[in-house]
């Protein structure tokens, strides 16, 4: 576990030099030291590091759950309502049409609509933060669908859960689906209603004792999610959703975020260790085809949000590219495939697609301005200093145009 740390660390400073995100350097360094790759092997069997990686996964989607408030919905009011549902039907939308296009099967196609219809969190707040855009007046649309993509995760895996599970006949599936919406209708409920008694249980002005409480509840409420039929990852989720709201709530985001980095590296580490670059030869073409599909919609729905918002050329483009980036939800549902016994072609598929993705959204979105050239209302020759768009310098630091704040 060691070198697991230390490879992924290593890889990660490397890649941190020419801007490249984080999770595609992890799932690479498990690669290329895992079992199917020749050389030095870490880990033989990426079944050890199961509970590490589960772990992480269920921090990652804690701390999403810590970062999100149910008022940011009313905040946004009806465009962003408009834009996120946008987003949503056409990548989506295309994502299943395309799974159904491959000929996979129907739990395929369901599991291929969300990795190709929900963006990377994690990838776009980083790529926001490293632009130097945080204050451009198209950040908080690109946030805003952010927030809805989450709301439709929460319900999508919801959905999604007893069909992977292998219901046996339509009732036992409409059963499973009502056992897991009520829970999750209970993790609501609770996080709408009982802030205030939550917030009073885990008060605490001890850090040793505030960590183990959250730890513990995240970790227990994950597990019995999965009781459930809801996915362990939402569970985690909704914890994170009911201790963010309360007085402790910026102080767990502080204390969570060292846990959430370190497992979280393992939960890529690991996905990348289950991956036999032999196979991924075998679907390099669907994924190439996934890619661009992505590239295509990821234009349309800017161009949607720039309608709803009157942006311009260039807002639209950097709408377009920052949410480009696929990650974290698209490996847990290619965790979820692999549970469930789906085709073996999905998780060859899912690490190619966002290893491409993760690289090229970062790189895509420092670039936005060869694509707002081409937009309408483009300025055609316009270099990369043009009005409302944000360049680089040298250095690799962002540049603001003028009209930015």
């Amino acid at each position: 576990m060691g070198g697991a740390f230390l490879a992924a660390a290593v890889l990660a400073r490397l890649g941190g030099r020419i801007g490249l995100p984080t999770i595609p350097l992890f799932i690479l360094a498990g690669i290329l030291l895992g079992p199917h790759t020749p050389g030095v092997v870490l880990v033989s069997d990426p079944h050890d590091l199961e509970m590490l990686s589960a772990l992480g996964l269920v921090l990652l989607l804690f701390y999403l759950g810590l970062e999100f408030h149910l008022d940011d919905l009313k905040a946004g009011g009806r465009k962003m309502a408009l834009a996120g549902g946008a987003y949503l039907a056409l990548n989506v939308g295309a994502g299943l049409g395309f799974g159904f296009a491959l000929g996979w099967g129907t739990s395929e196609a369901l599991v291929l609509a969300g990795v190709l219809g929900i963006s990377s969190s994690a990838i776009v707040t980083k790529v926001l933060v490293d632009l130097g855009r945080l204050g451009n007046d198209e950040t908080r649309p690109i946030l805003g669908i952010i927030v809805v993509e989450d709301v439709f995760l929460a319900l999508y895996l919801a959905a999604l859960q007893p069909i992977l599970s292998g219901a046996q006949n339509l009732a036992a599936a409409v059963m499973d689906g009502a056992k897991a919406f009520a829970f999750l209708l209970l993790l609501a409920l609770a996080a709408r209603f009982g802030t205030r008694l939550v917030g009073r249980l885990i008060s605490t002005r001890d850090d040793e004792l505030l960590v183990i409480s959250f730890l513990g509840a995240a970790v227990f409420v994950a597990g019995v999610s999965e009781w459930f039929g809801v996915a362990d990852a939402i569970g985690a989720f909704m914890v994170g959703l009911m201790l963010g709201s309360t007085t402790s709530g910026e102080r767990i985001r502080k204390l969570v975020h060292p846990l959430r980095d370190a497992f979280g590296a393992i939960f890529f580490f690991a996905f990348g260790l289950s991956i036999d670059p032999g196979d991924l030869p075998t679907v390099v073409w669907p994924v190439l085809a996934a890619v661009a599909l992505t590239l295509l919609m990821n234009v349309v729905a800017g161009l949607a949000a720039a309608r709803i918002y009157r942006f311009d050329a260039g807002q639209t483009a950097n709408i377009s590219t920052t949410l480009l980036a696929r990650g974290e939800f698209a490996l847990i549902l290619a965790t979820m495939a692999a549970g469930a016994g789906l085709d073996d072609r999905l998780s060859p598929f899912i690490a190619g697609y966002v290893l491409i993705l993760a690289v090229l959204a970062p790189l895509a979105a420092g670039r936005s301005h060869w694509l707002a050239r081409i937009l309408p209302g483009g300025r055609g020759g316009g270099g990369p200093d043009a009005e409302g768009l944000v360049s680089l310098t040298p250095d690799g630091t962002a540049a603001a145009g003028p009209g930015r704040r």
